[in-house]
């Protein structure tokens, strides 16, 4: 499914995801890693959209805006990089932790995405085009967990999708997956926003699939207690002492209707 019928952002959309493709590429074939991913998306943002403005509304007063980043910046690149279905298999099949591959595949996941960025930032740097690149996680106050740069909240302006009822963006390729952004002086056409909501119980369907799967009593049918979850990332993190840091969990995104593409009826 396009996330754009403007034929320059379909073609701008193109030619990053090659590029990104080709990045993640040389990385397997260079490291010898496992493929956690199945094809990237890319969403497009106008740098000067007022929904960025918008942000410190809905995410927090402190939340930055592209100008904040790159006083030149034109455009917002957004890539979604989404999971192998057996990936989110294995978590949903672990219990009570996370899985130790979708644990593994976190800290993986980070450094592609940094390596993403870099060299997008150096192509376009090479172009003429000043790029600021933002990290991959960790950009959040830990005791407000409230992000200063959020990486769904970007995508969800640059039309990669739209907001699921546990607070994750299901793209097209679903929400089962790791969102980064980089910032650029270059002028990119944006792409466009989808017109419906992807999620069943945004859409007026009774599915709440997501807050079955948690059972760290952190996602209800009345709320989202943040710190719930939080800490139950943080337990996994402690489990997985032999890693880096992996303050994950993803259960709520792992075998739901909107885990692998927008939804179209209950499983």
């Amino acid at each position: 499914m396009s996330i754009s019928h403007d034929p320059l952002a379909s073609e701008a959309v193109s030619w990053l995801q090659k590029e990104i493709q080709s990045t993640i590429k040389c990385r397997l074939d260079q490291k010898g890693e496992k493929n956690y991913w199945r094809e990237a998306l890319v969403g497009i943002a106008n740098a000067d959209d007022p929904l960025f403005l918008k942000l410190r509304e809905v995410v927090g007063p402190e939340h930055s805006i592209p100008q904040d980043l790159l006083p030149e910046a034109r455009s917002v690149i957004v890539f979604f990089l989404p999971f192998q279905k057996t990936l989110g298999r294995e978590n949903d099949q672990s219990t009570p932790f996370a899985a130790r591959s979708w644990a593994e595949s976190y800290v993986t996941t980070n450094r592609l995405i940094q390596d993403i960025s870099m060299y997008l930032k150096s192509f376009l740097e090479k172009e003429g085009h000043e790029t600021v690149i933002t990290p991959a996680t960790h950009n959040f106050d830990t005791e407000k967990l409230i992000s200063g740069w959020s990486h769904k909240h970007i995508g969800y302006i640059a039309g990669l999708g739209t907001f699921g009822y546990h607070n994750l963006l299901i793209t097209s390729s679903g929400c089962c997956g790791r969102l980064g952004s980089l910032v650029t002086s270059m002028s990119l056409p944006s792409t466009k926003r989808p017109d419906r909501e992807w999620c069943l119980v945004k859409a007026g369907r009774n599915c709440f699939a997501c807050v079955a799967k948690c059972k760290y009593d952190a996602l209800h049918k009345t709320h989202y207690d943040r710190h719930a979850c939080y800490e139950q990332c943080l337990r996994n993190d402690a489990h997985y002492d032999d890693l880096p840091l992996v303050d994950v969990c993803g259960k709520c995104a792992c075998e739901v209707p909107c885990s692998y593409q927008i939804p179209t009826r209950l499983s």
